[in-house]
């Protein structure tokens, strides 16, 4: 995929400087992203891979968790980029930033050398090839061994939670989204080769369930 042809943050509504206070107000961010981090336990010296980082929030949560881990963004939006560079500023051991699509991983970073990947809201705004794809270049750029954690839109599983779904299909198409509130995700993750899939984790919100995903790299 050409870099012209990703969703950029809150889908095809253009806002992507509202998209950190949307976020927060709409999501329970604070709450998820918490829930990522656990799962991530980042170590000093991993290598942790973000991909479609949007604003680095997630990013720079894991770096102030371990100053020492090498945390790198991955996004295919420049002006999201911007604005996590202006929120890392200068911070020593900061996280890299850089411009690249989720599908392509292995062109910025080496295979096999990260120990971790993270990806936040990203997947339900993809055509499943591109789910797949992305989840297929998350595998390949992890050591065996490695752990994948997703936090993204998973099973709506009640009628309250499908209907506060439809926000998200408005902003980012119902084609995209919705495999994921059908609850795609933990098989798309093993067939991209991901062993011990599990979600470890379900938070409500206003805008549907996010589900935290762990999985890890045969």
């Amino acid at each position: 995929m050409s870099e012209q042809t990703f969703t950029p943050a809150l889908g095809r509504l253009g806002l992507t400087r509202l998209y950190d206070p949307v976020l927060l107000a709409l999501t329970r961010e604070r709450l998820w992203r918490r829930l990522v981090a656990a799962q991530v336990a980042p170590r000093p010296g991993d290598t942790i891979v973000d991909v479609g980082c949007g604003t680095g929030t997630q990013a720079l949560l894991l770096h102030r968790l371990e100053p020492q881990a090498r945390i790198v963004g991955v996004d295919p939006d420049p002006d999201t980029l911007a604005l996590a560079r202006r929120k890392s500023g200068d911070a020593p051991h900061a996280p890299r930033w850089l411009l690249g699509m989720g599908d392509a991983l292995t062109e910025l970073i080496a295979p096999g050398s990260a120990d971790t990947a993270v990806s936040s809201l990203v997947l339900h705004q993809c055509p499943l090839p591109m789910k797949r794809a992305i989840l297929a270049s998350a595998h390949a750029v992890l050591r065996p061994g490695g752990k994948l954690v997703i936090a993204d839109y998973g099973l709506q599983r009640t009628a309250l939670m499908r209907l506060a779904f439809r926000a998200v299909q408005l902003a980012d198409g119902r084609q995209d989204t919705q495999p994921n509130a059908d609850g795609v995700l933990p098989a798309l993750m093993t067939g991209a080769g991901f062993d011990d899939v599990r979600e470890a984790a379900v938070v409500p919100t206003v805008t549907g369930s996010i589900s935290v995903y762990v999985a890890a790299r045969g």
